[in-house]
């Protein structure tokens, strides 16, 4: 026991800031795939190969068996190569986060958004959707933010037609040509119907009570984990109203709950002015107390 205490205190004395930061980078790592793995089919596999691992360490360790020892050691570091090739899906798709991180407030800025086109699209897009919630038409409305959806519009109908409620209506009536798939809208213009999106492979819908997400929602669930677009889907068992964004859907909701999440999403970020930034800056250097009061009052 005195001899594991004088290790442990050998140990803590000499610990210093490199130790600290070298922790804090391997579980912020580790933390990061397990975040980039949740709710997926993978994360299941990722504790199958954890579970055996563990299981032939501790063989290995209780009993001595050289021919299975060499074997397992041999055989265990093919894994690295196999690693990127099992979680290749998850992979692209963590690094495409990572891409899109930050970025979407920044190009808003830059970009010179036609407030009032836009509001006409998302009001042509809120009135549709109600409207084909009532009648129980399904639909599938994918609107592009700041990542291009080109591969996604080849796959349809060109379209390059004005966003209103009766357009709308009539490409998702009932067993018309262009009923199936999702319409893309860019730039308040719907430029294809029919486009063919990538389907989820998120555990998310696999875990829902409910029997009525089939092949739309996770398809609204597949472009929103590979895009930043925006994808909101009408049940047409139900006729409930669901959006889907960064592999997230939010359901149920109805008119004034769809009408302030759409601009929620779409509301550009006000550019700070630069009066506003030089005053930030000389407050860092310069705070006021709170009892200080400017003279002359």
């Amino acid at each position: 026991m005195s001899e594991f205490l004088n290790e442990l205190l050998f140990l803590i004395q000499r610990f210093g800031w490199a130790d600290l930061l070298d922790i804090i980078l391997v579980t912020a790592i580790f933390y990061a795939l397990l975040a980039m793995l949740r709710d997926t089919d993978a994360l299941v596999l990722l504790r199958g190969v954890f579970f055996i691992v563990v299981l032939l360490g501790l063989f290995t360790a209780l009993f001595d068996l050289p021919g299975f020892s060499w074997l397992i050691s041999t055989v265990l570091p093919a894994l690295v190569f196999a690693i990127p090739v099992i979680f290749a899906p998850e992979i692209r798709r963590g690094l495409e986060r990572v891409g899109r991180a930050g970025n979407v407030n920044l190009f808003t800025r830059m970009r010179d958004v036609d407030k009032e086109k836009l509001e006409e699209t998302l009001i042509a897009v809120i009135s549709a959707c109600t409207r084909l919630s009532e009648r129980h038409h399904g639909a599938l409305i994918v609107m592009q933010r700041i990542q291009g959806l080109r591969d996604y519009v080849e796959t349809g109908v060109p379209m390059n037609a004005q966003v209103t409620p009766e357009l709308l209506l009539q490409i998702f009536y009932p067993n018309t040509p262009l009923h199936d798939g999702a319409v893309i809208i860019v730039d308040n213009t719907i430029v294809a119907a029919s486009c063919v999106m990538p389907l989820s492979a998120s555990g998310v819908l696999n875990r829902s009570p409910e029997r009525t997400m089939g092949l739309r929602h996770r398809a609204a669930l597949g472009i929103s984990e590979v895009s930043d677009a925006i994808a909101v889907v009408v049940s047409e068992e139900t006729g409930s109203i669901s959006i889907a964004q960064d592999g997230k859907m939010i359901r149920r909701l109805n008119i004034d709950r769809l009408t302030n999440t759409l601009h929620a999403f779409f509301q550009p970020a006000e550019t700070p002015r630069s009066e506003d930034l030089l005053s930030r800056f000389l407050n860092i250097f310069n705070p006021k107390k709170p009892g200080d009061r400017e003279r002359g009052e």
